[in-house]
């Protein structure tokens, strides 16, 4: 083999395979990279999972040498390599689409592959001297794709889930910090995009902060089902070709490595099939993009305008907003949050047919839900980042705007009821908007003068 040259030829059961000379990955990398040209995005788009793969590979190189069954030297050179990969190294070097056929076996591989020849520069050896550190013997010894790559993708999501909840805490607070900053500005209610009952300003925007960080505990509780993980279960939870004490070493040793709390699933069968944790937490995630999409819808109606619309609020003019249309600036932020929830949404839907997807003991969907689970979480929580950032903390309350609407509305009338009873209320609104009255105006034409006069007496502090 000439590592001089541009390409390296190697081989295996299907033929000969050029591989650039100085790619780190092997024949079935390649032979993926070719096969699934799908999304154009290679799975170290996700460092989460690449790193995740380096500490599987590492803790069952552990649990392997602990059990005799791999040499220290061995051992040694892959727990160095996984140890750099896991720093953000030699990322470049996974390379293969993250929608792939095979139930990830591509990813796997291209792990097993490039730790090898990395690990066998450490030992002395070149690329593809495979005697010395054999991708499928040595880095991926007791081990299968069906027990590797589920536990690598919980572990991703799991270190996936800090940065999202970390932007949903901030949104929290850049919501309640409007809250207190807009208490004491009253505004017209509404249901149905009709008047409905005064209520402060301060309160909606409140209700905004709470209506996401009731979500964070939620998030992080279903995070818990992503810690049951089946490695040591080898192709179907039999932990067929693994020692029988490897399991519960390697689960202990990968629990060290990823500092999260892991245990072993209590049917391995089960484990190696079932993706309704999956489920749950993208349902969560739905949930969450459901609520936010619901913010963005309010933000802009309460700005919308300047003259012509609500302009309860002023949303920072970020960017212009028309080519033609002088001095237009369009609510471009809550826009784009809108459109990264719908995306969430429509990656749920994946998410579920891919999980129905399964058959016997295993389901061959998983690289796309966790393609779709990372693309959720990672535009998530950019998308609260910049509407905090770029919107929330910079709006404005325009308080003559609310306080004229509000005068000019009919919302104080249901506070008579208790006052006048709900068909004198009724009678009062009806004249006033047909007559396009105040209250106040309308009082005296609409009621009884003893009504009219508690009516007058209610209105007054209004």
């Amino acid at each position: 083999m000439n590592q001089t040259a541009a390409f390296r030829t190697e081989t295996d059961s299907l033929g000969a395979v050029e591989i650039p000379a100085l790619a780190a990955w092997s024949v079935q990398t390649q032979r993926a990279i070719d096969n699934f040209p799908i999304t154009g995005v290679p799975i170290s788009q996700y460092p989460e999972l690449i790193a995740a793969l380096a500490m599987v590979k590492k803790a069952c190189a552990l649990a392997n040498s602990g059990l005799g069954v791999l040499s220290a030297a061995r051992a040694d050179a892959i727990v160095a390599v996984c140890d750099e990969i896991i720093a953000g190294r030699h990322h470049n070097q996974f390379a293969v689409d993250v929608m792939q056929g095979g139930a990830g076996t591509s990813t796997n591989m291209n792990a097993n592959e490039v730790i090898a020849n990395l690990g066998l520069l450490k030992l002395g050896h070149r690329y593809g001297d495979y005697a010395e550190l054999h991708p499928n013997d040595h880095v991926n010894r007791s081990q299968s794709t069906n027990d590797v790559y589920p536990t690598a993708i919980r572990l991703a999501v799991l270190a996936r889930t800090v940065p999202l909840i970390e932007a949903m805490q901030q949104l929290v607070s850049a919501f309640h910090a409007k809250g207190e900053e807009f208490t004491g500005i009253m505004k017209v209610g509404r249901t149905q995009l009709q008047d409905a009952v005064p209520m402060p300003l301060g309160a909606e925007f409140r209700g905004f902060a709470n209506t996401i960080n009731e979500d964070i505990q939620r998030l992080a509780d279903l995070s818990a089902l992503l810690t049951e993980v089946n490695l040591g279960g080898t192709a179907i939870g039999t932990g067929i070709n693994a020692p029988e004490a490897f399991r519960e070493l390697a689960v202990t040793h990968l629990r060290e490595i990823s500092g999260e709390p892991l245990v072993s699933a209590a049917d391995l069968i089960e484990a190696s099939s079932d993706l309704g944790a999956f489920v749950m937490f993208s349902s969560t995630l739905k949930r969450i993009a459901i609520k936010l999409s619901k913010i963005c819808n309010d933000l802009r109606l309460m700005a919308s305008g300047p003259r012509a619309g609500l302009g309860e609020i002023i949303l920072p003019a970020v960017q212009a907003g028309s080519s033609i249309m002088p001095g237009k600036v369009n609510p471009v932020i809550p826009e784009v949050v809108n459109q990264v929830c719908f995306q969430a949404i429509g990656n749920d839907l994946t998410v579920t047919m891919a999980a129905e997807a399964g058959q016997f003991q295993l389901n061959a969907m998983e690289p796309v839900i966790i393609h779709k689970v990372m693309e959720t979480m990672g535009s998530l929580t950019q998308a609260m980042d910049v509407l905090r950032s770029r919107c929330v903390q910079g709006i404005i309350a325009d308080e003559a705007r609310c306080a004229a609407l509000l005068e000019g509305s009919l919302v104080h009338v249901t506070a008579l009821v208790p006052v006048i009873g709900y068909e004198a209320a009724t009678k009062l609104a009806k004249f006033a908007q047909a007559h396009g009255f105040s209250l106040r105006q309308a009082a005296g034409g609409a009621l009884p003068e003893a009504l009219a006069a508690q009516v007058m007496e209610n209105l007054a502090g209004e």
